[in-house]
């Protein structure tokens, strides 16, 4: 059986069945009485986008207020970032993001408008494992092929990428580091345009998060050569991991996260935090985030700082190891 990477996270889950809730009242104001906006700091049509959007439609319909997802991309989720950082802390505006605002890009760049420490965790939505995958024009069937690809025409093999930054970016870095071969960064702002090249021809590789790439390598249009969790995924029993095809060791796995601006009071975090995790428990959510290959978390406020800084600490030491630096 696969043992999914932040098992430890599954294990913190608060469970039970959650009753449906109108709204809650906090002396003597009501929340939410009013539109809740949970920006993307990326564009739509990415697993970044799709998750929230699946648990969005469900608080909407445990608070009969409306929720709606806003995209506002650029410079590596930093332009939404600072957007939410911005807000006014009352909860009615929230980030839904990849790991790059969140913890990594404040090691990346030389200044950010923003402190992605300040911000108020809310929950972890789900994880999902990098993946290698390639476009039809590969011939390379593994990762030793494409590695003796790369080693022949070095320079020349380009990796798409979600942005600077992004895990598919630093991944990538990793993977040269630790295959000894030279790769050309093409950067998109996002995995759904990222993607599209991907399926054009226009680059070569990528390391995707599964739940982008599944549904395309399923239907045969791109072709996923490794798993880059310490298990092969359920999703995908018959690829190898990438450790298992020559890297020892190599781990990628992305997650997406709910935080709210900072100094956000702590009634509306336990309200946020209850309505996203009694989406999460849905069946019909969980099995929509399956499909996509992703696996549904929902745990603490508390837990998702542990883990913010965790993983903090993680790609900073791929940062580090990978000599990873920003034009």
């Amino acid at each position: 059986m696969r043992k999914p990477f932040l098992g430890t996270l599954a294990a913190m889950v608060s469970v039970g069945i959650f009753g449906t809730y109108k709204v809650v009242t906090y002396g003597a104001e009501a929340f939410p009485s009013s539109t809740v906006t949970i920006v993307v700091p990326f564009p739509a049509g990415g697993t970044a986008d799709f998750l929230p959007r699946i648990v969005a439609d469900f608080m909407s319909r445990s608070w009969n207020q409306p929720v709606v997802i806003e995209n506002i991309s650029g410079a590596g989720g930093n332009i939404g970032a600072e957007r939410v950082a911005r807000a006014k802390p009352d909860g009615y505006t929230l980030l839904a993001s990849a790991p790059g605002p969140l913890a990594i890009n404040h090691i990346l760049y030389k200044s950010l408008s923003y402190d992605p420490t300040k911000f108020t965790p809310v929950t972890v939505l789900g994880t999902s494992p990098n993946v290698l995958v390639v476009s039809p024009k590969i011939t390379a069937r593994s990762v030793g092929d494409l590695i003796t690809l790369a080693k022949s025409n070095p320079g020349k093999v380009t990796y798409a990428s979600q942005g600077a930054g992004s895990t598919s970016h630093l991944t990538a870095s990793l993977f040269e580091s630790m295959a000894g071969v030279e790769l050309v960064h093409v950067p998109y702002k996002g995995s759904a345009p990222a993607v599209n090249d991907l399926l054009g021809d226009h680059v070569d590789i990528m390391f995707d998060n599964l739940a982008s790439s599944l549904a395309q390598h399923r239907a045969g249009k791109l072709r996923i050569l490794a798993v880059a969790d310490r298990n092969r995924a359920s999703a995908l029993p018959d690829v190898p991991t990438i450790a298992e095809s020559g890297l020892p060791n190599f781990l990628s796995v992305t997650w997406f996260g709910v935080v709210a601006p900072p100094k956000t009071p702590e009634p509306q975090i336990t309200e946020l935090n209850r309505a996203i995790v009694e989406a999460l428990q849905r069946p019909e959510v969980r099995s929509r985030f399956v499909e996509q290959g992703a696996e549904p978390v929902g745990n603490t406020s508390a837990d998702m700082a542990r883990f913010i800084a965790e993983e903090s600490a993680r790609w900073g030491q791929v940062i580090k190891t990978a000599k990873v630096t920003l034009d």
